[in-house]
């Protein structure tokens, strides 16, 4: 985490010593709300790691979620190009609204598809730090043809649910195809992303014949 030196952000540019600082969820990138920050409260929030703005309603310091204790945990920060603007993101614990919301905008804050950026980030850290207790740590030490077969497997599994009326389970075995074929994609070097990248390409030169 960078300290406020190496941020370099220039609080002199407003003439009471305030700029905006803009809250995104770490996971789903979702804006949770806009407040302001001098100097004093973004080394709180460096220190603390809770974000902490300037309430220019009370004139103090005041931390999100000192009374309902829904903090916004600080994950990262960014500085803006001219430097008096700050991007936060934040795991928040529970709404982030007075009202209640998920967010100050109205919106519904839930991870979504962004979610298996973080499951790849548990499968990376099964698979670098390995446990006896961990079935992905397991599949990693039986090697690429286990992982193979273990997404043929699902994939079978998928095909039979979608024949069939359950939806739950059809869901359930489509949750595990798509689990181990991100285990199997880091077993071959490679990330969604990767992926994506090759779905994007394909778009695009449908695009350029349409």
């Amino acid at each position: 985490m960078q300290n406020i030196n190496d941020l370099n952000v220039n609080f002199t540019k407003s003439a009471d010593g305030l700029i905006p600082a803009i809250v995104q969820d770490a996971q789903s990138l979702k804006v949770l709300m806009l407040g302001y920050m001098n100097k004093e409260a973004l080394e709180k929030t460096l220190a603390e790691k809770k974000v902490t703005f300037f309430s220019r309603s009370k004139n103090r310091l005041w931390t999100k979620g000192e009374t309902s204790e829904h903090f916004l945990h600080l994950v990262d920060i960014a500085i803006d190009c001219d430097n008096d603007t700050i991007l936060i993101k934040a795991t928040p614990n529970g709404p982030v609204c007075h009202t209640g919301k998920d967010t100050c905008f109205s919106e519904k804050n839930t991870p979504g598809i962004l979610f298996l950026e973080k499951l790849e980030q548990i499968i990376e850290s099964r698979r670098t730090n390995v446990s006896e207790s961990s079935y992905i740590s397991s599949l990693f030490k039986k090697g690429i043809n286990k992982i193979a077969q273990k997404v043929g497997e699902e994939a079978v599994e998928v095909v039979i649910e979608a024949k069939d009326i359950n939806d739950d389970l059809f869901k359930n075995e489509s949750a595990d195809l798509i689990f181990h074929l991100l285990i199997l994609l880091q077993a071959k070097g490679f990330r969604l992303n990767d992926i994506v990248q090759v779905l994007r390409e394909r778009h695009n030169e449908k695009a350029k014949d349409s």
